[in-house]
């Protein structure tokens, strides 16, 4: 059986005016500021109006651990926002922009899937609103700004070799992860070695997600540390008086953007840090936009729980004073499948005694929901076509063995239809007894921070500080960021930091090598195993199959 691709999908769906999802939503048109018929920014003017409004419920999407077979995170976020809509309720989603390193090369998309997506689908995954243009910019103007100071005479005293700020480019571009800059001549610059981020993995981009205002982002870009003095004094953006410019470049950039679903459902996606290298959520102001106007505000946060979630929980929620009603996590059949050891060619081929095998890895992340983090919550299977029926069953009929609330989620080929089950166990789920808490206190020394996470939600026997890591912690302790809390930067396919180590692995530790602070995003980075904050691109990379005719109309984005 042939099926429409996602991109079909999309452009064959009729979209309604911006205005008309705005007026849905319950946005005035003062507040609007569109980018042609099918999207808009709102001014966060509208939080300062709105602020003794009401919130609606907080549900967030997670996952188990991704794999290449895929998960549906997105795509169920939608459905379900969609499927409480069916419902009666007034559903919004509020998910993050995709970044254009993985659209050109492994996603090829990252707007939902099926008939669960965002529209404009090809806007969305491309150049949308330009906000990520912009961070790049902002980033970039100081890394600039960092050089010039230097060549002009160096007055702060930056030692050159402790710049830790880096240029970004929104591109998986593995040839500029070490690179080095000022060669040419005295009026070409100091040489010295440099480097690239992905734009998504700037702390740029975590301000911008975590700044509740205008002031607030100014505010986070001027204590940005850029590196250090010969004598161990940071250097800020403020030293650099760079944090109003950037703030220029930025101010659009913070208007949360307005979209819509398939079905019309009012959509929010703003911000877009990576779940493995940055803390993985899209912006305060946008999921504070949507639970003013939502009864139900329906967010994800990127790749499985051990990150995406942990992060959400645990810095995002603690720094905007959020608390969730109900967690949805995310499994699919091929995903366990291959958790229980089966290669990704055969994923197709029926193996229940492989799916059984992959089961832990689910039941683990069930738990630290529940268990580490005292929320309520519920599986969502998401069904892919080569899915059968003895297999959906072997996953329902375990989970509720076990205990584990599980509802079947059809929105790949249903759209909201195929969520109204899972849309009724989540509004039951928000009325139940809720005893969210933190994994670990700011309070928490560094080290103790890191191994609670280590271990109640890694489930480690631990962690080792390797290479300077050790005089890093004093130093940030001393310096007075030892009560911020912790954003880990580990590979996304594991509970480890060994890529290859599948299902829910045991006796294992998490390796820290290097700590850094994000002074303006209000969080140290723990960088573990070989993780990197420059992607590559793949063998045969998405772009490929990516083009345009001569109509405008764009194929290949799945």
């Amino acid at each position: 059986m042939a099926y429409l691709t996602d991109i079909e999908i999309a452009q064959a769906c009729e979209k309604r005016p911006i205005t008309e999802i705005a007026a849905k939503a319950g946005i005035d048109e003062k507040y609007l500021e569109q980018y042609g018929k099918y999207k808009a920014k709102v001014d966060y003017q509208f939080l300062k109006d709105h602020e003794s409004d009401p919130n609606g419920k907080l549900i967030l999407v997670t996952a188990i651990t991704p794999t290449p077979a895929g998960e549906g995170k997105t795509t169920t976020t939608v459905g379900l926002a969609d499927g409480l809509n069916k419902l009666g309720k007034k559903g919004i989603v509020a998910l993050r922009e995709p970044s254009l390193g993985p659209v050109f090369g492994v996603k090829g998309g990252a707007a939902g899937g099926g008939y669960a997506q965002v529209v404009p689908m090809e806007d969305i995954n491309l150049h949308f609103t330009g906000d990520f243009h912009a961070i790049g910019a902002a980033n970039n103007l100081l890394a600039a700004m960092i050089d010039n100071h230097i060549q002009q005479g160096n007055q702060l005293g930056i030692d050159t070799r402790r710049i830790t700020w880096h240029r970004a480019v929104d591109m998986n571009d593995r040839a500029l992860r070490k690179i080095v800059i000022g060669l040419g001549g005295r009026s070409e610059g100091v040489p010295r070695e440099d480097s690239f981020d992905i734009t998504v993995a700037s702390e740029v981009m975590a301000v911008l997600c975590l700044a509740s205002d205008i002031t607030d982002l100014k505010e986070r870009l001027s204590k940005i540390i850029i590196g250090y003095t010969s004598s161990n004094k940071p250097v800020t953006a403020g030293d650099l008086h760079a944090q109003g410019a950037m703030a220029a470049l930025l101010k659009d950039a913070l208007k949360p953007n307005l979209v819509q679903t398939l079905e019309g459902t009012p959509a929010f996606v703003h911000g877009g840090p990576f779940a493995n290298i940055a803390h993985g959520c899209n912006s305060v102001t946008a999921t504070k936009m949507a639970l003013k106007l939502g009864e139900y505000v329906v967010t994800e946060a990127g790749f499985g729980a051990d990150l995406g979630a942990e992060k959400f929980l645990d810095i995002k929620c603690r720094m905007a004073g959020l608390r969730p009603d109900a967690v949805v996590i995310v499994a699919t059949v091929r995903a366990l499948k291959l958790h229980g050891g089966v290669a990704k060619d055969n994923l197709a081929e029926e193996n229940l005694e492989a799916l059984e095998k992959g089961l832990p890895n689910l039941l683990q992340h069930v738990k630290n929901i529940t268990e580490v983090f005292g929320l309520p919550a519920v599986v969502a299977v998401n069904r892919f076509p080569t899915d059968t029926e003895a297999e959906l069953d072997l996953v329902i009929e375990k989970c509720k063995e076990l205990g584990v609330n599980v509802r079947l989620s059809e929105v790949w080929a249903k759209g909201g239809e195929g969520a109204v089950d899972l849309a009724e166990e989540v509004i039951r789920l928000c009325e139940t007894e809720n005893h969210f808490e933190f994994s670990y206190e700011v309070e928490d020394s560094i080290s103790e921070k890191l191994n609670k996470i280590a271990t109640k939600v890694y489930h480690a026997d631990g962690v080792d500080f390797v290479g300077q890591t050790s005089r890093q912690m004093k130093q940030l302790t001393k310096l007075g960021f030892g009560g911020l809390p912790i954003c880990v930067a580990k590979t996304q396919y594991s509970f480890s930091d060994d890529a290859s180590k599948l299902g829910a692995p045991t006796n294992f530790r998490i390796t820290v090598r290097d700590l850094k602070v994000s002074a303006g995003a209000g969080f140290i980075v723990a960088l573990t195993g070989d993780i990197m904050t420059m992607p590559g691109l793949p063998k045969v990379p998405a772009a490929e199959k990516i083009d345009v005719d001569e109509n405008g109309v764009i194929t290949g984005l799945f």
